[in-house]
């Protein structure tokens, strides 16, 4: 029987990168299966162990920087200055994976604070939940990956990964690289395909968790067959920006633009709406649209290259529609607005309405929408509308208007001074609403990955 086999293709020139497979079902719960022998091997590994291991990933990966951001900036378009900040991202994100891995601990528990307690020594410790399924997107094939998978090292999990059709490459290189490292053989398993893989490794009654990053519609899905078993899902935003009448326009004009348009806008904290005090507008609009006109569009692996290709052409065409949907009720496009194939130039929009689609929902494009407001208030509701609670930027000095904005907002991170599409990988990242359940960050996602397991010792006897 001939193997069914997957061509990657470059977005920016249609070029055939490789093949994978595609994996049948029989495959997919063998998959699970190495990973569920490796369960006892990982969960008894020394911490040290399990941190010398992550630590190695890194150095690989580092030695390894240039290769890897090639083969990301042809496998999903991403300009070579942001695959090289990816890869060293990833680094950052496996070595602070080490350092939790050694630190993992539980704590003493007071039992004699109850009467009943007296004579008991208590303490928790943290332990594995099991086989992880992790589900990656195209956006970030190596950090959000690394984000799964080396939390799920630093907890003692096997882990089996699905990425996304359009980006497995890169996926299993890293695989390659934890081998290398000295991961053992099951305990980091990719499988390759489409929906239905990721329907039958999510389903596997051998699952303890899943790690998904993705699109709401698709976790609704998940979460609903999940049953009794872990969920974290990293998943959409349209993240907003305040400008206040103090803000530091240079800086906040710098940070937007590049918020806004970074990998043509396909980040789930690109900067999608930016409310501006109404007597700072036309100045940041103009300094804004100017900025917009010097980026570059092109081949991802030309070094003077800022913007490159959406992912494939339905994303381009989609995004074009919502612009022109826009347009069509009253919009008007500063800049940009047209596409060439996968190409889609930097879109700033003004006299744009909350309910239209590259308002309210997420574009993951290159389209930013520019609105005056009169009252810091009302901003605040505005940003605080969307469906989506993912991150949200305000730039101010005045220590009361940000304290009230980290109050205010329903979001999982406020970025004071800055756009919303700054991240460090220690740090907890995730949404709330629309936007996801749990966090990331090397020591958040393993408490996400590791269960409570109290000891009570009876001294009195």
């Amino acid at each position: 029987m001939t193997r069914q086999m997957t061509a990657v293709i470059n977005p920016y020139d249609g070029s055939v990168i490789d093949h994978v497979p595609e994996f049948t079902e029989a495959e997919v719960r063998a998959a699970v299966g190495r990973a569920a022998d490796a369960a006892g091997e990982m969960a008894a590994m020394p911490a040290h162990q399990r941190g010398a291991i992550l630590n190695r990933t890194a150095q690989l990966l580092r030695d390894q920087l240039d290769d890897l951001a090639r083969l990301m900036a042809r496998e999903n378009g991403k300009p070579l200055k942001y695959t090289r900040a990816e890869v060293t991202r990833a680094v950052d994100t496996f070595n602070f994976a080490a350092d939790e891995a050694r630190r993992l601990h539980g704590e003493t528990i007071p039992l004699d604070a109850a009467a009943g307690g007296v004579g008991r020594v208590g303490y928790y410790i943290r332990v594995p939940v099991g086989v992880v399924a992790a589900i990656t997107p195209f956006n970030f094939p190596l950090n959000l990956s690394a984000h799964k998978v080396a939390p799920a090292v630093a907890a003692g999990c096997p882990i089996v990964m699905k990425p996304a059709p359009a980006t497995p490459l890169t996926v299993l290189r890293l695989a390659d690289i934890l081998r290398e490292a000295g991961l053992p053989a099951g305990a980091f398993e990719v499988v390759t395909g489409g929906a239905d893989v990721g329907a039958w490794l999510t389903s596997d009654p051998r699952v303890a968790m899943i790690s998904f990053t993705g699109s709401p519609p698709v976790a609704r899905q998940i979460a609903k067959n999940a049953g009794l078993r872990r969920l974290t899902l990293e998943l959409g935003g349209n993240a907003a920006t305040i400008i206040e009448a103090d803000a530091n326009l240079e800086h906040a004009v710098a940070r937007t633009v590049v918020g806004s348009f970074a990998y043509s806008g396909q980040v789930c904290i690109s900067v999608q709406r930016i409310y501006i005090h109404r007597s700072r507008y036309d100045e940041f609009r103009d300094r804004f649209v100017e900025a917009t006109r010097r980026l570059v569009l092109g081949d991802p692996l030309d070094e003077r290259t800022d913007i490159g290709p959406v992912i494939n052409e339905a994303a381009a065409a989609r995004i074009e529609s919502w612009v022109q949907e826009a347009v069509d009720q009253g919009a008007t496009a500063l800049v940009g607005g047209r596409r060439q194939g996968q190409m889609f130039e930097p879109t700033v929009l003004e006299n744009v309405t909350e309910n239209m689609q590259v308002m309210c929902a997420e574009v993951f494009g290159p389209v930013v929408s520019l609105v005056p407001y009169d009252d810091f208030e009302q901003a605040l509701a505005a940003v605080d509308s969307s469906p989506f609670g993912l991150q949200a930027g305000v730039y101010t000095y005045d220590l009361k208007k940000a304290l009230r904005a980290v109050q205010r907002l329903n979001v999982g991170g406020v970025i004071i001074n800055d756009a919303p599409n700054f991240r460090v990988d220690n740090m907890p990242y995730g949404g709330n609403k629309d936007s996801g359940v749990g966090r990331e960050g090397p020591r958040f996602a393993v408490e996400e990955m590791t269960t409570l397991r109290m000891v009570v010792i009876n001294t009195a006897i």
